[in-house]
């Protein structure tokens, strides 16, 4: 069986059509867990009217609490993780399940021809750039909230997971980072139905935040390298003008130089500290 989960807040003009198509094109048992985020509107009375599990969260935690109590709930081996607001196609379901025996986790990658803003594009671009960095692996869609895992790897890295919108962020990076597979399979999203709920300032710069945090988790050598480097290269370059300039070593560029050393040894440092931890997690 599967369990299709669909964390929502005030989506009463989506939901309907959402969960009619989700009863059309998804032909294996499954459950349909709703986790309402405190809605303002008719979307839990709307949900009642379907054979759903509704889950009704107390006050406003967020997206990804929502996702995570969804995770919890859910009997089924495998899981659908899906928006509320229109834009993933049920019709797409069968075509990611086709690879989940194959792989621990498959993202539906948004394609040229999904109806996203050319500033959500952007930002897309730089933090799949970022995560592949981090994860040496070529990410196509970072963020995309429609993907499918199997239960017991959700719930092995389910204490990383945010209450905001980076749980899509979260979890690619985590099971990259652990030698799990992921596959991308391209998709069309759709125009969402009703305002955006993210705020394209405060969540983008979270999204970058959690990029940097989960590669400091598991590979921080990557976050510390390139600091080291641009303290060193800013140290010699500043000493080479300082020498042409005034013919002297000054104090500055031996504080430059100092701080990058540092930071490149507690680099090595925190890597070896993240494989100690990372092989506990593992065995444990």
């Amino acid at each position: 069986m599967i369990s299709i989960v669909i964390p929502i807040f005030n989506e009463e003009e989506s939901l309907r059509k959402l969960i009619e198509a989700i009863q059309i094109n998804v032909t294996k048992d499954y459950e349909l867990i709703i986790v309402d985020d405190c809605s303002a509107d008719s979307s839990s009375d709307l949900v009642l009217n379907y054979n759903v599990k509704l889950l009704k969260q107390p006050y406003r935690m967020g997206n990804g609490a929502a996702v995570k109590r969804g995770i919890r709930e859910a009997k089924g081996d495998i899981l659908v993780l899906m928006d509320g607001d229109g834009q993933h196609n049920p019709e797409d379901i069968p075509q990611l399940l086709k690879h989940i025996d194959k792989y621990d986790m498959v993202v539906g990658a948004r394609s040229k021809n999904s109806k996203i803003t050319l500033l959500r594009k952007l930002a897309n671009k730089i933090y799949n750039c970022l995560a592949s960095y981090v994860t040496e692996f070529d990410v196509e869609d970072l963020t995309s909230g429609f993907r499918i895992i199997k239960r017991d790897l959700a719930k092995k890295f389910l204490y990383l997971l945010p209450n905001g919108f980076s749980y899509p962020t979260t979890i690619t990076l985590a099971l990259l980072k652990t030698g799990r597979s992921i596959k991308y399979v391209p998709i069309t999203m759709l125009a969402r139905q009703g305002k955006s709920k993210i705020n394209a300032l405060s969540d983008g710069f979270n999204f970058l935040l959690i990029i940097a945090k989960i590669a400091t988790l598991f590979s921080p050598f990557k976050i510390f390298l390139p600091v080291s480097v641009f303290f060193f290269i800013l140290g010699v370059g500043y000493y080479v003008y300082t020498f042409v300039a005034y013919h002297r070593f000054t104090n500055m560029s031996v504080l430059l130089i100092t701080t990058s050393v540092i930071i490149f040894m507690l680099g090595l440092i925190s890597e070896q500290i993240a494989q100690l931890r990372l092989g506990r997690t593992e065995t444990g």
